[in-house]
Parts: structure tokens; C-alpha cells; sequence
């Protein structure tokens, strides 16, 4: 229960976003959550950086709920230190931490989070355990690398000791900007718990999915997938643009998995067809190679030949095409069942149905054509304006189809859940940026009316740059 909302069981999947509004402005923030509300969205979280920001959630409550929305939960999202964790445990009906810098130590780690259990029981707070790919903790790093294994170990150890303590209003997340990790991560943490007898609900999402298309299709693969296979009980799209253009969204995509269900049964996964080299988009029925399958999006594939997935959309709505089309086709690639992909859309430019085949294949990892940006969906940590920001880099780099470059709103997003970009751009402090190269900090505290050319400099004198 978060609130009087209950997640998981035989509820509702909860629909959500987050503020990306300074959380000690009350009433931008309130507004905010207004219109997430008014959107469709169940639940609103908020960053609180620091004590001042987590107590300022009272006076967010306050407000939201003299204009009609105590019904609204509010969730703080905290990172790095646990004594603004139990700040908001009093003003919040929901925490979300993430065990990456809850502590350094099992034994600091047992005595901090078991105070805050206690704190949340007495207050009646849920909390959120959430794991991110790439913010893990140093002593799981040094045990499994940033893997998904490390990711469902760091969220496990956490959910042990909340089950020890008898302490149950906890929803689970393990989150990456990469498709095929945050899939394959819920897919290990479900059977973790399976394994110990566990049964708590899931939170999913993408992180950093980006804006526009891209962002969209992301979201789409990664959380359609999931719940077509019947996880996930509250979900959140990430998106570079405003937090309640989020909401729809994630409506329809809500909806379209419950179009294209996975088969029922243990689910089987396949590598793809070793004869097949790369993952072909195609255009008509003529261009399937001798010997290939034809399969229909939605069900399943058979047989150990090459795979070609194929889907028709007779619809006009191009938004509607390319959430569909990703639910729809996305988790054959996630999976590794197909090789090729045939999209038919007849009311639909050509053109932009092809290059749509190729963005569909590059969310899934399956095939790269194109740069790819993933950027944060912004909260009241970011440092600059995401969406201008964005665009560019977009306009500067967006020819570097063998490169995936991070524009991240501050340090907490930046160089921890990027993960496994190639280049970074990140919020240093206000007005200043600073440069990654993978994960490693290059060039710090730009004038960010210079970081553009000085990003385009770096991969230059990295040698990536490509005319």
C-alpha cells in the first residue's frame, strides 16, 4: 500500500512520473503534480537532494491536497545519504532508495536500513527498493562487475533484510537504458524471488529512454515486453520531455501488451539463427531470403531456421504505429528469436516505415544505423534545459552512427546510468558541464556555452569522429 493505492496483487498496473521542478518550489511542484494527475498519473515522485528538499514534501502534501489531490501518493527519490531517506519517510507515503550508495558495508547497510524500516513501519511508508544499471555499489562491482547479476544481488540483499524485519508495503526496480539488460535483469530478479519464495511487486521502466521517437520505442520494447510476459505492477516512462506528456504513453503501452500477450507457458528464448549474420530490415515479401520463416508478430517462433518477423498496421496514426510496432515486435529481438523484421504499413510514407524498422532494431540492440542519445527525463536535480540541450548534440553529433552519447541533467544521473555510453555530457553545476569519455571524467566544469565544441573536440582527439 502506498497511501490508501495499492500496487501489485490483484490491482491495477500503477501509472506514474516524476516532477522535474525544484522540490523547494512548492507550488510549481504542486502544479506539476496536477497535471501528471490529470494526465492519468497515479502516482508523483519527486527528488529530494537534501533534507531541506525532503522536508518541503510536507508542504507539497499540504497544497496538493487543499486543491482536491490527497488521493495523489507522493514518493521522495533519494540518493547517497540515508538521513534524507528518513526525513522523507515522515512526510511521504513512498520512498524509493537505491542500495548503489545506500552504504559501503553489509554491517552499515544492516544498521542504517533497518532504522529506516523501522521509521516507515511506525509512519506507514512504503519504499522502493531501486536499482539502477551502472549505480551500483562498489563492493558488488568488485563481485560481479555491472551486471545484471549484480543488479538482482544489490536488490535481494536489500529485500532480505525487509523480510527479516517483517516489513511488506516494498515495490522492487531494476532499471537500465539498454533494452536487453533491464529485460533480462526483471527476468533474473523475478526468479531470485521465485527461488526464495518471494513475491513483491515490480516497478519498470527505462532509464534515460530519451525524447521524441526514440524515446517512445524504448520505453515501448523494454516495458512492453515485460508486461506482455505478465511482470511489472507500476510503470514509468522516461522521457526528455515534459513529465505528463509521459502519461499517455504509457497508457497505450499498457494497453498493446494486453494486444500482444506472450504465449502462455515457461517462456523458451533462442539465440538467433547462426546462418543468418545481421538482422535484415525487410521490405517486401520478395526480399526473404530462401529457406527464411515468416512468423506473425504474437506468436510464437518454431522450428531452427532464420526468423523473420512480420507485422501490419493498417491504421494512420503514426504515434499509435510506432508503440504498437515496438510492443508487437520488439521482445522477438529482445529475445534473440528473430533475424529479420518486415513491417507492412500501408497508409504510412514508406520511408518513414523503413527508417522506423531500423530505430525499432537499434532500441533492441539488435542492429545500430544511427547515433544514440540517452538522455535523463529530467527532475529537479538538472542543470540546464534538457530538450534544448539535447538538440544540440543531436545537431553537432548525430552523423556518429557507431556512437551512443549521454546528455545527462546532473551528477547523479550522469556518469552512474549512463552506463554504457561511449561519450558523456553531464550537469557539472549551474551554467557548468562536464565531459566523459565512457565512464571516466575527461573535462570538468565547462561553460556550457562551450560544451558543445569541446564535446565535439574530445571524440575528435579520441579519434571517433567521423566526417
Amino acid at each position: 500500500m502506498v497511501g490508501a493505492l495499492q500496487i501489485g496483487g490483484d490491482a491495477p498496473v500503477r501509472v506514474q512520473s516524476m516532477l522535474n521542478t525544484s522540490t523547494n518550489d512548492t507550488e510549481a511542484s504542486v502544479s506539476q503534480a496536477i497535471r501528471i494527475a490529470e494526465a492519468g498519473g497515479e502516482l508523483v515522485r519527486a527528488t529530494t537532494q537534501g533534507v531541506k528538499e525532503a522536508k518541503n514534501m510536507a508542504a507539497i502534501r499540504q497544497l496538493l491536497s487543499q486543491k482536491g489531490y490527497a488521493h495523489i501518493p507522493l514518493v521522495a527519490d533519494v540518493h547517497f545519504n540515508p538521513l534524507v531517506a528518513d526525513e522523507a519517510a515522515l512526510h511521504c507515503e513512498k520512498v524509493r532508495v537505491n542500495p548503489g550508495n545506500y552504504a559501503k558495508t553489509y554491517d552499515e547497510i544492516e544498521q542504517k536500513f533497518t532504522a529506516f524500516l523501522q521509521l516507515c513501519k511506525q509512519h506507514h511508508t512504503a519504499i522502493r527498493i531501486g536499482v539502477n544499471h551502472g549505480s551500483l555499489s562498489q563492493r558488488m562491482l568488485d563481485r560481479y562487475g555491472d551486471t545484471p547479476e549484480g543488479m538482482v544481488a544489490s536488490c535481494m540483499e536489500f529485500l532480505r533484510i525487509c523480510q527479516r524485519e517483517q516489513f511488506d508495503d516494498v515495490v522492487l526496480s531494476v532499471k537500465a537504458s539498454n533494452t536487453r539488460v533491464m529485460v533480462y535483469t526483471v527476468r533474473q530478479l523475478v526468479a531470485a524471488m521465485d527461488h526464495e519464495d518471494m513475491h513483491y511487486p515490480l516497478h519498470l521502466g527505462v532509464t534515460e529512454a530519451g525524447t521524441g521517437e526514440d524515446g517512445r520505442i524504448k520505453s515501448a520494447v523494454g516495458i512492453g515486453t515485460l508486461l506482455a510476459e505478465g511482470l511489472g505492477d507500476t510503470i514509468r516512462v522516461s522521457l526528455s520531455e515534459a513529465p505528463e506528456a509521459e502519461i499517455p504513453v504509457a497508457k497505450r503501452i499498457l494497453a498493446l501488451s494486453a494486444k500482444y500477450p506472450a504465449p502462455a507457458g515457461p517462456l523458451e528464448y533462442r539465440r538467433r539463427h547462426p546462418d543468418a549474420g545481421v538482422v535484415r530490415v525487410i521490405g517486401s515479401e520478395s526480399e526473404i531470403p530462401a529457406g527464411w520463416q515468416v512468423v506473425e508478430a504474437g506468436q510464437p517462433v518454431a522450428g531452427n531456421v532464420p526468423t523473420v518477423v512480420h507485422w501490419c498496421y493498417n491504421g494512420v496514426d503514426f504515434e499509435e504505429f510506432i508503440l504498437e510496432g515496438a510492443v508487437a515486435t520488439g521482445r522477438y529481438f529482445i529475445n534473440g528469436d528473430a533475424d529479420g523484421l518486415w513491417i507492412e504499413a500501408p497508409n504510412l510514407a514508406t520511408d518513414k516505415v523503413q527508417r522506423y524498422a531500423y530505430d525499432l532494431l537499434q532500441a533492441t540492440r539488435a542492429r545500430m544505423s544511427k547515433t544514440e542519445y540517452i538522455s535523463c527525463p529530467t527532475c529537479g536535480r538538472t542543470l540546464f534545459d534538457m530538450e534544448t540541450t539535447l538538440a544540440r548534440v543531436k545537431a553537432a553529433t548525430s552523423h556518429l552512427s557507431h556512437l551512443k552519447i549521454g546528455v545527462m541533467g546532473c551528477i547523479v544521473n550522469g556518469p552512474g546510468e549512463m552506463a554504457d555510453a561511449d561519450y558523456g555530457y553531464v550537469g557539472a553545476g549551474r551554467g557548468t558541464i562536464s565531459l566523459y569519455k565512457g565512464k571516466t571524467c575527461l573535462e570538468k566544469n565547462i561553460p556550457e556555452a562551450e560544451a558543445v565544441d569541446r564535446l565535439v573536440a574530445l571524440i575528435k582527439d579520441c579519434g571517433d569522429w567521423v566526417e
